[in-house]
């Protein structure tokens, strides 16, 4: 945790030549703490008891809670009603209409792959070049973002989204009122085996159930191990509020050192 705090001190702040940067209102703090007196942790209801939850998973994250409150952590539970609920729709109205913007420039002539087109006009070398250079799931991204922005229906659907992303906004201010951080499961499961839910995108969507609010909302957030269950790590999401980087350091700091979680795959051992 300590080299994710160093790292993000070479790597925050503004940048002249980057408008999407701040300066931080703080600077970074190497966290060196041994416990977590004094800190608030909300436990988001919505957040933990999601379907789909695997008992490892949920048994990995309440050790984790219980062992934060014998560190000296207030913790209490907090609510997100709307958040979890319309997290996963508005993300997935969201994010392919701005991958469909964003990927328009990748045409074959100014970035990218360009395609081998044997004769035909420019039309023929942008639709070789994206149908060759893009794999299954961006194109099924941009033709989501495509539609959602299209006349007639970008209010209906990428603007709704994003008076829905103002409501999930809202709703992580109001917990923060109470507590300095939350904290849930990273992922209802731990990781599946490369390509099992390849055919199905709708079940991989789901694994991001969790984290998607917080990245609806703006939000920094903190994924370390607290466990095993099946026999492989379970993550721990702590969420803060912007700029909050440094009470996310020490937490993860403190919960890590006396975790102890050092994993080695059983095929390694």
């Amino acid at each position: 945790m300590r080299d994710n705090a160093r790292l993000y001190e070479i790597i925050a702040g503004r940048d002249p030549c980057d408008s999407t940067t701040v300066d931080l209102p703080e600077p970074v703090r190497i966290p060196v703490e041994e416990d977590l007196r004094g800190l608030r942790i909300g436990i988001p209801r919505e957040l933990n008891d999601v379907e789909g939850i695997e008992p490892g998973v949920k048994e990995a994250v309440d050790r984790t809670i219980e062992l934060a409150e014998e560190l000296g952590a207030e913790v209490g539970e907090t609510r997100l009603p709307r958040s979890v609920e319309y997290g996963l729709a508005c993300y997935y109205l969201v994010a392919p209409a701005e991958a469909s913007s964003n990927l328009a420039r990748y045409d074959g002539v100014r970035f990218g792959y360009r395609a081998e087109v044997n004769g035909g006009g420019l039309t023929e070398l942008y639709e070789h070049t994206r149908w060759e250079g893009f794999g299954a799931e961006t194109k099924r991204r941009i033709m989501l973002g495509t539609y959602a922005l299209s006349a007639g229906y970008h209010e209906a659907y990428y603007g709704q989204a994003q008076k829905v992303r103002t409501v999930i906004g809202r709703e992580f201010e109001a917990a923060f009122g109470d507590f300095d951080i939350l904290l849930s499961p990273t992922s209802p499961t731990v990781a599946f085996r490369i390509g099992e839910k390849a055919e199905n995108p709708l079940a991989m969507y789901l694994s991001d159930v969790l984290t998607i609010p917080p990245n609806m909302a703006g939000l920094p957030g903190l994924s370390i191990p607290c466990g095993l269950s099946q026999g492989l790590p379970v993550g721990l999401q702590l969420i803060g509020p912007q700029f909050s980087e440094n009470t996310l350091f020490r937490t993860g700091h403190v919960l890590e050192r006396v975790l102890d979680f050092d994993y080695v795959p059983e095929r390694l051992r």
